[in-house]
């Protein structure tokens, strides 16, 4: 007989406490209800959400469980969705023969969990392996984020990003421009995820490689567009709001390509930035238009994402641009910083532990001299 297998005896008692702590936090209940409506909202289309809502309580635990059922089996590779399949044959499989005094049964319905968990087990695996693959994405990904904000005299400017998922399609960027100009960069690719992501590296790297040499905002755009219209990707396009600024100089120069009106905070109001065109790569031989503001001492241009101002709480109401612009002059006195960070506070609050369903992300570029 050998020595006990104390290195077992040791994963067994992590894996108590680990359960033990995870009863510890709490909150366990609101887990769980959140779950619940990732399911609802990831297996059932929005035409079955709102056929479900029209329906009696006793039809609709029909329906939901058929829908259910039926978009995760779509959902699984074939040899997986025929394992599952087993599980219910298997619960009803109960058998008996009789030969004279002999009886034989053959009882299967205990071993149905068995191919659920092997689906649950392969499942897992499949998870675990693109996360390793998502958390490299994600390092890249952050290691091309701006390390610093720029300092430059007379302007004040702050940024901030969060990805709704682990990699997001949200881009901020500063980068140098012609003519000792400082170009800064808030753009938002279509969709979310990896595919988001990459197509956001891509704007990136080609806004680096076209902004140095641009004759002006109107050329830079047309060729931006022309390099992501050729990628030929099917719903996949970019907005993007680009500033270029210098030190000691009130002038801003913007292009604004589909994106989201920028905020010009000036005199206790706010004037919209609005966009001159279509947004990148979504259709050939567009043109655009660049814009120019110059600022006093005080006045500033907030940026934001879409992430910000279609936030939606419980209750399904969307935080809205209209609540961005109180807060944006409530703080028209303060830093960029401080503008950036009441801003970002006032949406955690109106989220209220909801989590965000897109990238959230906000530039604040002010005036001090």
């Amino acid at each position: 007989m050998g020595p006990p297998d104390h290195t077992h005896a040791g994963d067994d008692v992590r894996l108590g406490r680990l359960v033990i702590e995870d009863v510890r936090r709490g909150k366990l209940g609101q887990a769980y209800l959140r779950d619940i409506e990732d399911i609802y909202r990831f297996y059932l289309t929005e035409d079955q959400r709102e056929k479900l809502a029209a329906m009696g309580p006793l039809k609709r635990f029909f329906w939901l469980n058929r829908w259910l059922l039926r978009n995760l089996l779509f959902r699984l590779a074939p040899a997986r969705r025929l394992l599952l399949l087993m599980a219910p044959v298997l619960f009803l499989l109960d058998a008996e023969w009789r030969w004279g005094e002999t009886r034989i049964s053959l009882r299967l319905s205990p071993w149905a969990f068995l191919p659920v968990l092997i689906v649950l087990m392969l499942e897992l695996k499949d998870k675990l392996l693109a996360r390793d693959e998502i958390e490299v994405a994600r390092h890249v990904q952050i290691s091309l984020l701006p390390r610093s904000h720029p300092a430059l005299p007379g302007w004040d400017v702050w940024s901030a990003t969060t990805p709704a998922n682990d990699v997001g399609g949200d881009l901020i960027d500063y980068l140098e421009a012609g003519g000792g100009r400082t170009g800064v960069a808030l753009g938002d690719v279509a969709g979310k995820g990896m595919g988001a992501a990459l197509l956001c590296a891509k704007l990136q790297a080609t806004l680096r490689a076209l902004a140095p040499d641009a004759a002006d905002l109107e050329r830079l755009g047309s060729r931006l567009n022309g390099v992501l219209e050729r990628s030929g990707l099917d719903n996949r396009y970019a907005t993007l709001f680009y500033c270029e600024i210098a030190a000691g100089d009130s002038e801003v120069r913007y292009l604004n390509a589909g994106h989201n009106p920028g905020f010009l905070i000036r005199g206790g109001e706010i004037r919209a930035l609005e966009a001159s065109s279509l947004p990148l790569g979504m259709l050939p031989d567009v043109r655009y238009r660049q814009g120019r503001e110059s600022l006093s001492p005080g006045e500033a241009i907030v940026l934001y994402s879409d992430g910000i101002t279609e936030a939606t709480n419980a209750r399904g109401e969307e935080y809205g641009p209209e609540r961005l612009r109180r807060i944006v002059l409530a703080g028209s006195g303060e830093s960029s910083e401080a503008i950036a960070r009441r801003v970002l506070d006032d949406v955690g609050v109106f989220l209220g532990g909801e989590k965000p369903h897109d990238d959230q992300s906000l530039m604040i570029l002010r005036r001090t001299t």
